[in-house]
């Protein structure tokens, strides 16, 4: 199966800790996911073979609004 390429736009993200959150919240939906976060520009890269939704609900789960951008 081919591994699709999401980006999040992630609101009140601030600091190495939101982005930490964050990738342990993607790492809890799927393991294998390679996750880049970037604080400034507020977004989050995802490469997974999951749909762009379940990332969306542990981005909620976690406490952070987030809609896809690109996906």
């Amino acid at each position: 199966m081919e591994l699709e390429h999401m980006e999040f736009e992630v609101e009140k993200m601030t600091g190495d800790g939101d982005a930490q959150k964050l990738a342990r919240a993607i790492g809890a939906v799927d393991p294998d996911a390679k996750v880049d976060v970037d604080v400034n520009a507020r977004t989050v890269k995802v490469d997974s073979w999951m749909m762009a939704e379940e990332f969306l609900v542990a981005f909620e789960d976690a406490g952070y609004t987030a809609k896809i951008s690109k996906g």
